[in-house]
């Protein structure tokens, strides 16, 4: 009898799975995605690049592993290196001329070239024109997303406690004091914006291969704030805020379709509130060690 109701347990929990897994599939894979997107535009705020060219990045990678898969016969992990390797390639050509430029300047033109990607893309007969690509092999397993997640997270983790993260950093506080100690600011700037845009190509390369089907909308404008505000939300003080901010941004519409009419809007206003009163981001090392020490020194005191 207990091993009927152990069989029969372990079968509604299968079923149970089975359709949780055929509904939220889809969620659970743009979960590691987008934070792998946040941590791509976290790698050139930490050089103080303010840049929204990893939309058209994320769209070069997803259109080049893509056409790989459907018209060649190499292996998957090819594809994506193809998806990464071509975005860092576009990254360091346009990088040069372009990392010249600074703030809302530098972002006028990272948007202008993620404007001209698209247009191409449009009028492009290999990539589908604005019917985008179909068809594209569902090649994409949760553990690649988890595995090229944490090889990304752990990368960036070592970079950030290395000369070139240090780098970063002197660029970010103070860009004339760097140049002045010695820092070569535009070979680590251009190297931000090569990394940047490697994780970018990545990420857009596992999302094409289980989104079956991509199109040049899905990397416009609003994709561009959209990766932006991830980073911004979640707070770039440490690797933890962007990769927060990533994966609660792609729950929070799930969370809110019974709000459909309105989702929008709270989304909306959420993101305001945490810029308002939480300027850091929703992680913010700082601040949290500063709420425990005053915690501890209350606790002293009573």
């Amino acid at each position: 009898m207990t091993e009927l109701l152990t069989t029969i347990g372990a079968a509604g929990f299968m079923d149970w799975w089975d359709g949780f897994w055929s509904t939220y599939n889809t969620v659970i894979f743009s979960l590691g995605v987008n934070a792998m997107l946040a941590l791509s535009i976290y790698v050139t705020l930490s050089c103080g690049l303010l840049s929204l060219a990893n939309a058209a990045f994320m769209g070069i990678g997803a259109y080049a592993a893509s056409l790989i898969s459907m018209q060649t016969g190499l292996p998957f992990p090819v594809a994506l290196a193809v998806g990464g390797a071509l975005p860092a390639l576009v990254a360091l050509v346009i990088g040069i001329p372009t990392l010249r430029l600074s703030g809302v300047y530098l972002a006028m033109a990272t948007l202008g070239f993620g404007e001209v990607v698209r247009v191409i893309v449009l009028n492009m007969d290999i990539t589908g024109g604005p019917l985008g690509l179909n068809g594209i092999p569902l090649k994409t397993e949760w553990w690649h997303i988890v595995l090229l997640l944490a090889l990304t997270l752990y990368i960036l983790a070592r970079m950030r406690r290395s000369k070139i993260g240090r780098a970063f950093e002197a660029i970010k506080e103070d860009e004339v004091a760097a140049r002045l100690m010695g820092v070569n600011v535009a070979g680590y700037k251009l190297l931000a914006f090569v990394i940047g845009a490697a994780i970018a190509g990545v990420a857009g390369g596992l999302n094409a291969h289980y989104t079956f089907t991509i199109g040049p909308g899905n990397y416009a404008f609003e994709n561009a704030v959209e990766i932006l505000t991830m980073a911004v939300f979640g707070g770039t003080s440490s690797l933890v805020g962007p990769t927060m901010g990533g994966m609660i941004l792609t729950l929070l519409p799930e969370a809110l379709r019974d709000f459909n009419s309105y989702r929008s809007v709270v989304n909306g206003l959420i993101l305001v509130l945490v810029i308002l009163y939480l300027p850091k981001g929703i992680w913010d090392p700082r601040r949290m060690r500063g709420f425990f020490q005053r915690k501890s020194q209350a606790g002293g005191i009573n």
